[in-house]
């Protein structure tokens, strides 16, 4: 009974646990990598044989949960596909969208690739292995318990943070040891989804960590922190523009809007334009799967009211539509995507990042390399669809409107669990994983900040978690690679441990033998490299002349 932890270890994106017993293996979200190395990290060989998993369950569609579905399938999946009805349904228009994004790059790249003589590129996956993905699907209920394969079961409960998110309680075995995966959850008081749904027992459990590390402003700061944005932005008279989230974030935004307008700070006679097909068809689940969603939405629907449809909203659907826009020297502007790494935002921060009276409002995380995240770090000048451009727009963040949980909301839906589970703590930088570490130990929990790669031998009731990690006769004597990163498992390890300890003499005296073995492998590595450059140099033919 083991648990790979192959995803969002110490990174937010590219959620993949692999959950194995008895010869049956359950995958549990399959998301892209976005940000730094995103292209190499999606592309590179999944570590198990995807013909031999039986199952996958994801937690919501969200592209850095699901967004390697598809490719999952184009490498030999052939299993059941669980998720919540909302959640098949949004992934479908996702994977769609993403398919024909990569086949138009992939076009691009393949006709610079052809000038300059270098093969033609593939995308990831294309809308041949999103059709064939979605023949899996298996939609599953809220709070009923299934057996999806003999000796599993899973129940999919709540989680607050999209429609139709959810954190899944798996048993495992005759003995039943119990894991639970937060998936991402939702705030406490939510706006537009339900509160996570609270859950008392587990041995294990998978807790994410976007915010771990620092809180939202409250509901009444956050939308009086957008209202003076908006004022701000409208005394300007120039382009407010808003990355979006297709999912959860633009229907908040549009929502929020409304109210804005219902209260007077914003005229009806301002456009908006909403230019995202993907998020048109996304909204219009929403309003589908309203019954799941807040009681305030539900009311409002019930009034005949609709919440995501602001006065002068213009859905905007064609790239010619996409394009008049830039005629337009007035309006708020939605579109995806949230982090600005693609998508219509492109072309609309093109041609208004250089405004200094523009004005740029983010509105959810910004992962480490995304174009979103270098703007609000403070660069001067970034490369906007292959053109350097320079930052003058006043640009805003503004983190209540977040999907996520802050550190108190994590800490209040984990403070639930009464049976002293083992808390595993991913879907985090480094320093908010490990900032929500330490604070779940002060309330008395065990909790371990896994890397990409680990893996957790599993059994009810366990006090500890314990690595998998082959005694070196076990291993074939060229594979340095593992072994290397066993010792990073074991060094991040002795790390959480030594934090704020004392080190004893003699454990100090190890660590620096430890250390002095280690830059002696080092320069013996180095030492290798440069004696067969050298002779690779020295066999190499001479040129004639």
């Amino acid at each position: 009974m083991r648990l790979g932890i192959y995803g969002a270890a110490e990174e937010v994106t590219g959620s993949l646990y692999l959950l194995e017993h008895d010869g049956r293996r359950i995958l549990i979200d399959c998301g892209i990598f976005q940000g730094q190395d995103e292209d190499k990290k999606n592309s590179e060989p999944f570590p198990f044989d995807a013909s031999t998993i039986d199952a996958a369950l994801l937690t919501h569609a969200h592209l850095d949960h699901s967004g390697r579905i598809p490719l999952l399938v184009k490498r030999g999946f052939r299993g059941k596909i669980y998720a919540t009805t909302p959640t098949l349904e949004l992934c479908e228009i996702l994977w769609r969208d993403s398919a024909r994004l990569m086949q138009e790059e992939a076009e691009w790249k393949t006709r610079k690739n052809k000038r300059k003589g270098l093969p033609p590129v593939s995308p990831l996956f294309t809308e041949e292995e999103v059709d064939k993905a979605l023949e899996f699907f298996a939609p599953l209920s809220y709070d009923d318990i299934f057996e999806i394969v003999p000796e599993i079961k899973v129940r999919f409960r709540d989680a607050g943070h999209i429609l139709g998110s959810s954190i899944i309680e798996v048993w495992i075995g005759k003995e039943s040891v119990k894991l639970v995966f937060s998936g991402d959850l939702g705030q406490q008081i939510t706006v537009l989804d339900r509160s996570p749904a609270v859950i008392n027992d587990a041995d294990y459990v998978i807790i994410e960590s976007t915010y771990g590390d620092r809180n939202h402003k409250s509901l009444d700061d956050t939308r009086n922190e957008f209202a003076s944005i908006i004022e701000e932005s409208l005394r300007d008279r120039s382009k407010i523009l808003i990355p979006t989230f297709v999912v959860d974030r633009v229907q908040r935004l549009l929502y929020e809007l409304t109210l804005l307008q219902e209260k007077g700070i914003l005229s009806g006679d301002i456009p908006i334009y909403f230019d995202s097909p993907m998020g048109v068809k996304t909204t219009r689940v929403y309003r589908k799967y309203s019954s799941l969603l807040s009681s305030e939405v539900q009311d409002r629907i019930l009034r005949n009211l609709d919440p995501f449809s602001p006065r002068g909203l213009k859905e905007v659907i064609t790239p010619q539509e996409s394009k008049k826009i830039n005629d337009v020297s007035f309006a708020i502007v939605l579109a995806g995507s949230g982090m600005a790494n693609g998508g219509r935002i492109v072309h609309h921060l093109k041609h208004n990042l250089w405004n200094p009276r523009s004005h740029l409002i983010f509105v959810g995380y910004q992962a480490e390399g995304t174009l979103g995240r270098r703007i609000i770090d403070g660069a001067r000048f970034v490369k906007v669809a292959g053109e350097e451009v320079a930052v003058k727009c006043k640009a805003h963040t503004i983190g209540g409107f977040s999907a996520h949980g802050g550190q108190d909301d994590l800490l209040a839906w984990a403070s639930n669990f009464k049976t002293n589970p083992v808390f595993l703590v991913t879907h985090g930088e480094r320093k908010a994983s490990n900032f929500l570490a330490r604070e779940l130990k002060k309330i008395g929990f065990e909790a371990l900040v896994p890397q990409r790669g680990y893996e957790v031998l599993l059994a009810h009731g366990r006090p500890t978690v314990e690595r998998k990690i082959e005694a070196l006769a076990e291993r074939p004597f060229k594979d340095l690679q593992g072994i290397v990163k066993d010792m990073d498992i074991l060094l991040a390890s002795l790390s959480d441990v030594l934090e704020g300890v004392e080190v004893a003499e003699d454990m100090e005296a190890l660590l620096l033998s430890a250390k002095v073995l280690l830059e002696v492998a080092n320069q013996r590595v180095a030492t290798k490299m440069e004696v067969a450059q050298s002779e690779t140099k020295d066999n190499y033919p001479s040129s004639t002349f």
